[in-house]
């Protein structure tokens, strides 16, 4: 069979388990059954594969029976004690908690189960809100047969250089791939969350950039503008701006409530693969092109080839946007023994109103291999390899706004935010903090700091009263956490560094033990993020939850399988939040005079950068941490 992604079919589970949309693609289900008629010549196990795509009852039945043998949505990913023979756990690899098998059960056929001439695989398993999505993808009947092996083979693991391996198997499929992109887009427009990526302006670069952006906040496309598709809403700089709400979604959207709009589905799916073949899951450019259509001023000049991420062109004012956007995750420990980590995330957000099919290219400051670790650009840009400093990137851009370039970097400059955090508790209701802080050493302008917060989470316990007063900033509680503004809106800080510091004590209502029941779950050590706990109809599943957890703790076993991992006993932390705009960390860079068009044409070009925190956390250095250990040289 040829190489590609093509999905055989899809299936929606709502959190009934009860299948609430599907679509299956003759032609690719075509191609499917030749294919078993050829290996089934070949012989192999039992000579044949499942030749059938089940129905969505017989589905859904099965995948309650794998959610029941491997004892939660997901399953565990590793052998125990617990594992049946054929089943995923079986064949002890965390990738079968996302790439699932199930058996199918035919009536006329009795019980199928783990009979492999019944084997579904390769199912790409994605949750979202309260749906679970299955992808079934194409792949040969050789990988099926291969699967079925591993499920049944007595020993366990991966062992290097093994040829029967599911890392031998998985890297044979590009199609996987694809079907796990499939999953996330069709997830996204379940949940309302498909947005496209932030690209932040100047306030007021222009008259006509400035109205622009206040026309494209509130939903009015801009004036000097034919282009199609409608323009996403561009984000300003300014924090008192409202732009920024085009990208983000309201909360009711992710709470699993949102019923499941099946016409928006049959859309996409219908653009996005015809016929089950995978060509462009940019949800925004399909909804456009159905908004908008085509009309002949829409066609290329005939020497030129127009690339499947412009399905048409742009007509109206010309310009470019760039924004680079950096998350800054740390874990500081102020430990002689545990050194702090600190890791940056970026990625490149363009937005370019050109007109025609034209080719942008720019030097790109900052790809030093050095402090760039990991490196992806999108499909429609041109780079020579990694190594010098500044190189140039080339790229014919599509439509709307899209992140040209994501990496992995380490700090040039150390960490904007570092210092120490302590809790001690005096008694069991009452705990003296201390914070010592030191904001933006060496950090020199244009490096602002917008904002600065710190949060000391309480999850569970209730905090009752609070005293304290900060050297700098204002201090603010709620039922389960302590929040100190250190920079607040307004009152940026650039071109120094400052010395913050709170002590204070913290009240906690009285702590109540329950006295707990055995624990009835069939895999009482095995829980995550997806587990199902039964219920029986009333409203007391929440609490055996929570008995089930105290369970765990009560017995002290390693944080990270509990709701709430590094926030009970004494794992304690204050996570930080803060902006910074002006420059990036990693010291990547656009200069806007640098960046060229080919066929030249006139169009104002403008780049911003901001970076922002992500899980920026400040251990407790008087209690117990969770750490990572080096891996030992060879």
């Amino acid at each position: 069979m040829p190489q590609g992604s093509s999905i055989r079919a899809i299936w929606i589970l709502n959190s009934l388990d009860a299948v609430v949309f599907s679509r299956r693609f003759p032609v690719v289900e075509k191609r499917w059954r030749g294919a078993c008629k050829e290996s089934s010549t070949d012989g192999g196990l039992n000579d044949t594969v499942f030749p059938l795509l089940p129905s969505d009852s017989e589905l859904a039945a099965a995948f309650v029976d794998r959610k029941r043998r491997e004892g939660s949505i997901r399953g565990c990913g590793i052998r125990v004690s617990q594992s049946a023979k054929g089943s995923d756990s079986w064949v002890d690899d965390p990738i079968t908690r996302h790439i699932i098998g199930i058996y199918i059960s035919k009536e006329e056929e009795g019980d199928g189960n783990n009979d492999n001439n019944n084997l579904l695989w390769p199912l790409v398993l994605h949750t979202k809100g309260h749906f679970c999505i299955l992808i079934l993808p194409l792949v040969e009947p050789r990988h099926l047969k291969a699967y079925a092996r591993l499920c049944n083979r007595s020993d366990c693991g991966n062992a290097v250089g093994v040829e029967d391996s599911i890392s031998s198997i998985l890297l044979d499929l590009p199609s996987i791939t694809g079907a796990f992109m499939a999953a996330h887009a069709i997830g996204d427009i379940i949940t309302g969350d498909v947005v496209e990526p932030e690209v932040v302006v100047n306030a007021s670069p222009s008259v006509g950039g400035l109205l622009d952006s206040l026309t494209g906040s509130i939903g009015i496309s801009s004036i000097s503008s034919r282009a199609k598709p409608i323009a996403a809403p561009v984000a300003s700089s300014s924090p008192t701006s409202s732009a920024v709400t085009g990208t983000v979604t309201s909360d009711a959207n992710k709470t699993g409530s949102r019923p499941l709009d099946k016409d928006a589905l049959r859309t996409f799916i219908s653009s996005s693969m015809p016929f089950g073949t995978l060509l462009d899951l940019s949800f925004p450019n399909i909804i456009s092109i159905k908004a908008n259509g085509f009309s002949s001023s829409d066609l290329p000049p005939s020497d030129l080839k127009q690339p499947a991420w412009k399905p048409y062109l742009y007509k109206g004012r010309q310009r470019i946007l760039f924004s680079i956007h950096e998350t800054v995750h740390a874990a500081m420990y102020d430990r002689d023994e545990i050194p702090d980590s600190i890791s940056i995330s970026g990625q490149i957000n363009c937005r370019a109103e050109l007109e025609g099919l034209p080719d942008v290219s720019f030097p790109l400051i900052g790809l030093n291999s050095d402090k760039i670790e990991v490196l992806s650009f999108h499909p429609c840009a041109q780079v020579p390899e990694q190594g010098v400093d500044k190189q140039v990137v080339m790229f014919s851009p599509p439509l709307g706004n899209f992140a040209l370039m994501r990496y992995q970097a380490v700090s040039g400059i150390g960490p904007p935010i570092k210092g120490f955090y302590q809790l001690s508790m005096v008694s069991e209701d009452k705990g003296d903090f201390l914070f010592k802080l030191r904001l933006m050493d060496g950090y020199k302008s244009p490096l602002t700091m917008e904002f600065c917060t710190v949060t000391m989470p309480f999850p569970r316990r209730r905090v009752v009263s609070f005293d304290g007063t900060p050297s700098v900033g204002i201090v603010s509680t709620t039922e389960h956490s302590v929040e100190w503004k250190i920079i607040m809106g307004g009152r940026g800080l650039s071109g120094k560094s400052i010395e913050a510091t709170f002590p204070g004590k913290v009240q906690f209502a009285p702590w109540k033990p329950q006295i707990l029941p055995p624990s009835s779950l069939a895999f009482g050590s095995i829980t995550d993020e997806d587990s199902d706990i039964e219920t029986d109809g009333n409203n007391n599943s929440m609490v055996n939850v929570e008995e089930f957890l105290m369970e765990k703790m009560s017995k002290d076993l390693h944080p990270a399988d509990l709701e709430e991992p590094f926030c009970w006993h004494a794992y304690n932390y204050a996570k930080v939040s803060f902006k910074i705009v002006g420059a990036s960390l990693s010291g990547m860079s656009i200069d806007p005079k640098s960046v060229s068009i080919y066929p030249a044409v006139k169009a104002p070009v403008e780049s911003s950068t901001q970076v922002t925190s992500g899980d920026y956390i400040l251990w407790n250095t008087l209690g117990r941490c969770p750490s990572a250990v080096a891996a030992a040289k060879v």
